[in-house]
């Protein structure tokens, strides 16, 4: 009979042989055993806990399968404040760095290392296990992740070897694979959900799911750049990374030492070009200063380390050739081109379409099919055609000919004063505007109905329950049930969804309608000045302009939509339905905020952006969603807008941390202040720790 003690040793071996064999295969891309043999051993280990619950340990490999169960992200404060790194596009700035720290401290080492684009992540380590994983948050705070971590396999959970300090915390850089994230959009695509922008998106998205199973099977790896801690065991970066990587963490085996601006620029040029190869996104180099010694005597500034930079690549681009070109037809009847490449290889991805905006940007770039195009990939799903290699042009490639009538419903096009696009007027009878119309009005944004998404509400329109968003009130479950992909249970669900949407307010109606130009801050702005559907639709235009937000452009927008008896019909419905045709009375906590207008930017902690924005309007100011002359601060969180920054520091004007901004509302008499430092050091050991700042 074998013994409780043997059981023990048994899970024991199994844990250290299965956790030997992951860092082979994650870390390492080295595996020893097959996928079958391995997957064999984690069943075994994980029936042997099941069995025996006493042996139960957070960290087992078994965890990497995450929970379904649903959690909540605690806010955590951060012991050493994670910074951000200034950026230059400058090879000359770069230099100038360079030569400044040198010209200080003479010949001087720099440690090059590729700059990951995924999400920021700090782990802390005690006695060689892992206990706390925090996002960056707004830099002091930030939300425990650990068990969405714990999933993430290229992460060590118990640390190999002995040398490694009691406590320390390593950050890093969270990301998502180019193969991992094709699958996820693929796998999107297919259930008709909305597909990421970019694997940083996605990266960032994954981190934040309430249930770690769900991110254990999205293939998020992590890449650790900067230790910290008091008892470190060398004085200098590199080889304090270099013994993490004995340890068992991921480090980029593409850290260099560097001496001088020379080496630098050359690491550089070299990887501007070489990382188009790598299995996962890169956006630059980060160059630091790799004494701790020489970093505490350079310091900080108020944002960021001085004795550290980012070197942000340029958009990379592609050549490739231009096959055809498609319209697609959107809710307000816009057209956009999209043009069909021959499939290429940019920025780790396959890109086969990619925008043209509109027939005048066609006309200024001369494209023509068969053209060999340059492909440039920004933000968006969707890469942009920058220009034409004329070089390559044939006789074959005749000039664009812009089409003149809608693609799906063949109205003749129209073009209104002032805009580039071309637009399809019949908005009641071209089929993807009609869609379009219904899936903007149940979004999060706007009615909120849950089990309805874009495939779904095709496939009501194709069945022809339903033809405008009034429809959606007269659906019974029965009619639902027995359509593809559905069945009693999706069908009760959606009705009650749609029932629960009769409570939605007034402002959220509004934006719910898809009025041109009427946006969801807009929206807001009317349902608080106007108070009712019926007031709306009674004011002219110089009454609609007394509203914020609103201007000549979309006072003559809201004019037409209720000039057109078809929407009147619809919304004489939707009243019937018994949704809210009249904003909530609701009472301002304070006049704090009279008169201010403020932008709410990035992600926070503590609130959501829409959290921020009713909070800012119950104390009586104003949200704008851009920054301008009369903006009097910003709200900033985690990865604010460089635009608005930009624009910010141009105008001069003030920003406020999350935290702030919630103390200025707790002192009516207070005024925004300029961000501090989060922390001051206060003692060398703390300046040598807050090194991992990015």
């Amino acid at each position: 009979m074998v013994s409780i003690e043997q059981i023990r040793e048994q899970i024991e071996g199994l844990r250290r042989e299965l956790s030997y064999h992951n860092h082979k295969y994650y870390v390492c891309n080295s595996p020893e055993i097959s996928d079958f043999d391995f997957d064999k051993m984690m069943r075994q280990l994980v029936d042997l806990e099941a069995a025996y619950p006493q042996f139960y340990d957070p960290l087992s490999p078994s965890v990497r399968v995450g929970s379904d169960r649903t959690s909540e992200f605690a806010s955590v404060a951060h012991r050493y404040p994670m910074l951000s790194l200034s950026n230059t596009y400058s090879i000359e700035e770069l230099s100038q760095f360079v030569e400044r720290i040198e010209g200080e401290y003479g010949p001087t080492e720099f440690v090059c290392e590729l700059k990951f684009d995924g999400t920021a992540i700090s782990l802390t380590y005690e006695h060689g296990r892992l206990v706390r994983a925090v996002t960056r948050g707004d830099g002091t705070t930030g939300d425990d992740v650990t068990a969405n971590v714990k999933t993430i396999r290229s992460i060590p959970l118990v640390l190999s070897g002995n040398d490694y300090p009691d406590l320390f915390e390593i950050r890093g850089e969270i990301f998502m694979p180019y193969t991992s994230f094709d699958r996820l959009n693929a796998e999107r695509e297919a259930a008709g959900d909305s597909l990421f922008a970019n694997p940083r998106n996605a990266a960032a998205g994954t981190l934040k799911q309430q249930q770690s199973a769900v991110v254990a099977k999205r293939g998020l790896d992590c890449i650790l750049y900067q230790m910290a801690g008091d008892n470190l065991p060398f004085t200098n970066h590199i080889e304090n990374l270099s013994a993490a990587r004995s340890w068992g963490f991921k480090i980029s085996e593409y850290m260099t030492l560097c001496h001088g601006a020379a080496e630098v620029i050359e690491y550089i040029n070299h990887w501007d070009e070489a990382r188009k190869s790598l299995p996962y996104p890169t956006d630059g180099v980060v160059i630091k200063v790799n004494d701790f010694a020489q970093r505490r005597s350079l310091g900080f500034t108020a944002k960021s380390p001085r004795w550290a930079v980012a070197y942000k690549f340029k958009a990379e681009s592609a050549l490739t050739k231009l096959l055809s070109v498609d319209f697609q037809v959107g809710r307000t009847g816009a057209i956009t081109p999209v043009a069909n490449l021959e499939p290429v290889l940019l920025a780790g991805t396959t890109v086969k379409r990619a925008s043209l905006h509109n027939a005048e940007q066609i006309a200024a770039l001369d494209i023509r099919v068969g053209d060999m195009v340059y492909v440039e990939k920004g933000g968006e799903i969707i890469p942009k055609i920058t220009g034409v290699e004329l070089s390559a042009r044939t006789a074959e490639c005749k000039p664009f000919e812009y089409i003149d009538r809608c693609p799906e419903c063949g109205a003749e096009l129209v073009r209104f004063e002032g805009e580039a696009k071309h637009y399809c007027p019949n908005q009641s009878g071209c089929r993807p505007q009609i869609v379009g119309r219904i899936v903007h009005f149940i979004g999060r944004k706007a009615l909120n109905i849950d089990g309805l998404g874009g495939e779904t509400v095709e496939l009501l329109f194709e069945n022809g329950l339903v033809r405008d968003i009034a429809d959606l009130y007269t659906l019974k479950a029965a009619d639902l049930a027995v359509l593809p992909r559905l069945g009693e249970k999706s069908a009760d669900n959606i009705i009650n969804s749609i029932e629960a949407s009769k409570a939605v307010p007034f402002a959220r109606l509004l934006f719910g309608l898809g009025i041109r130009f009427v946006g969801e801050t807009t929206a807001k702005y009317m349902a608080a000045h106007f108070k009712s559907l019926d007031a709306v639709m009674a004011a002219d235009k110089q009454a609609l302009m007394e509203s914020d937000e609103v201007g000549d452009k979309i006072a003559e927008s809201i004019i037409g939509y209720f000039a057109d008896p078809v929407n009147i019909s619809i919304l004489e419905r939707l009243r019937c339905a018994g949704l809210q045709f009249e904003a909530e009375a609701t009472e301002r906590h304070s006049d704090t905020l009279e008169g201010k207008n403020i932008v709410v930017s990035g992600k926070f902690t503590l609130h959501s952006r829409d959290e921020l924005k009713a909070l800012i309007e119950l104390h009586g100011g104003k949200n704008q969603s851009g920054v301008s002359s009369n903006t009097d601060f910003i709200v900033a969180g985690e990865n604010m807008g460089p635009a608005k920054l930009q624009k910010a520091e141009k105008l001069g004007v003030k920003i406020l941390t999350e935290q702030q901004f919630i103390e200025l509302l707790g002192d009516s008499n207070s005024e925004p202040a300029p961000i501090k430092p989060a922390v001051e050091p206060q003692t060398k050991t703390e300046q040598v720790i807050q090194t991992s700042l990015f």
